[in-house]
């Protein structure tokens, strides 16, 4: 088996720049690594940690990196103590009443059996081995080689990302839908699976979060978001770019499709 190519931080800011031209996303695209000590997150240039007895989601804390530029450090301690957030990226545990629904009863659910089915299908990263994670936006340079990449984007950039994903190597990409908790199915399933990801962001992330109403969420391995960027300027090179232009629902499609099917 061929070995993962790594990714230096000033190769993922130039790729960055170019999903931005090609895509004209609104925010920045972000990076996540997790560190097995509080010295390696430390050592990160320009980490600075959420105020000390101040707690946050970790969607807000992606909101802080993808819209204000921040780079973050930050252990359990930063989040709502063994709650889905700490659960989802690997440094926490949920705590028994999360898990047996007793949280989420009453409130997204009408029964404990629906909360508790819930949770169980919820995927998280392994706990245990890393002790802090750092969110940073990829134009910031600072960090080499993360666990994964993480934009958003509007549906139709979305799909448009996702052709530029086939152009060279064909797959299907399906989408999990957890409903709230939906950072299960984007950085969790990432971190997790090391699989692309795509979620529709949820109640809370919109909430606190601050995702808008047309945002959805891609994460994935470094190597899927280059060959993501290599596919988007394949399929510009033969016309299929964004914005996509809207040929009207009363014209005759065969004059625009024969621009590219000839």
């Amino acid at each position: 088996m061929s070995e993962t190519k790594k990714y230096d931080a000033e190769t993922l800011r130039d790729m960055a720049a170019r999903l931005a031209e090609m895509l004209k996303i609104r925010t920045l695209p972000i990076a996540m690594k997790r560190y097995k000590t509080l010295a390696e997150m430390e050592a990160i240039k320009g980490v600075r940690r959420p105020r000390e007895g101040r707690m946050h989601t970790t969607c807000q804390l992606v909101t802080q990196a993808r819209i204000a530029g921040f780079t973050l450090g930050i252990t359990s301690e930063n989040l709502r103590p063994h709650s889905n957030c700490g659960g989802v990226i690997g440094l926490d545990q949920p705590s028994a009443e999360t898990l047996d629904g007793t949280h989420m009863h009453g409130v997204w659910f009408e029964n404990k059996e629906a909360a508790c089915a819930h949770q169980t299908h919820m995927t998280r990263a392994a706990y245990g081995e890393h002790k802090a994670l750092v969110i940073s936006p990829l134009r910031s340079a600072r960090i080499d080689d993360p666990d994964i990449v993480l934009f958003y984007g509007t549906p139709g950039q979305t799909i448009l990302f996702v052709n530029g994903l086939q152009w060279k190597r064909y797959k299907r990409y399906d989408m999990t839908i957890t409903g709230e908790s939906a950072c299960s199915d984007s950085w969790g399933r990432a971190l997790a699976t090391g699989e692309t990801s795509i979620s529709i962001p949820c109640y809370a992330e919109r909430r606190f979060g601050g995702v808008a109403d047309d945002e959805m969420l891609l994460a994935m391995s470094p190597d899927e978001f280059a060959r993501g960027i290599e596919g988007l300027q394949g399929l510009g090179k033969v016309g299929l770019r964004y914005p996509i232009p809207p040929w009207g629902s009363h014209a005759d499609p065969s004059e625009g499709m024969s621009a590219s099917y000839g």
